[in-house]
């Protein structure tokens, strides 16, 4: 499960300043979660950082990392978990509206880098909760105000805290909540992902 928020809306122009992976992995989960400083002539709309309230000197702090430590870092990370040598050893990669959006600015990242090998970490049929929920909800869709992931998380009895919006690291927390309501419980009451708490 993963979220990037940008600087703008161009995969090509803008860069992402916050990625976050939730790792599902072996039964366990991990979090991820990566500040990373825009990519030089990166563009920078300013609209589109106020959305999650960070500012320009915000990304120049200590607590943004450069894009080549968290390209470095998270291949670490992705190794340790699969084999990239191994075409049947991949990630699913999975968002909330990540088809149009996360999953071009991920491969983009990959790509500044000079790493051709972006397939060899992720299966190419990712899995859009967007998607999965608009079908869930397909009766419900005329009388919804929007599709955006809150108005969808509080359709299917989920909490949502406005204030944390746009973080990445809570836009997958609500993502994995959403996934596990569509998905529903197993026969032992078991959710479809093992998400444990917030932040764990």
């Amino acid at each position: 499960m993963f979220d990037i928020e940008t600087t703008g809306l161009s995969f090509k122009l803008h860069a992402p300043h916050q990625i976050t992976m939730l790792v599902m992995h072996d039964g366990k989960s991990e979090w991820y979660d990566w500040k990373v400083k825009p990519f030089e002539d990166a563009l920078i709309d300013d609209k589109a950082l106020e959305v999650g309230g960070i500012t320009r000197d915000m990304l120049q702090g200590e607590d943004y990392k450069d894009e080549a430590m968290v390209y470095v870092e998270m291949v670490k990370m992705l190794g340790g978990k699969v084999d990239k040598y191994d075409k049947t050893d991949k990630f699913h990669l999975m968002g909330y509206n990540n088809r149009g959006f996360d999953d071009n600015f991920l491969r983009e990242f990959f790509a500044r880098r000079g790493d051709k090998y972006y397939g060899s970490w992720f299966w190419a049929d990712t899995i859009d909760v967007m998607v999965l929920a608009s079908n869930h909800l397909r009766m419900q869709r005329s009388g919804m105000e929007n599709f955006k992931l809150m108005t969808v998380c509080r359709e299917m009895g989920i909490d949502v805290d406005e204030s944390q919006l746009h973080n990445s690291k809570y836009d997958v927390w609500l993502t994995a909540q959403l996934y596990n309501r569509i998905e529903g419980e197993d026969e032992n009451g078991n959710w479809a992902l093992p998400i444990g708490e917030f932040g764990e």
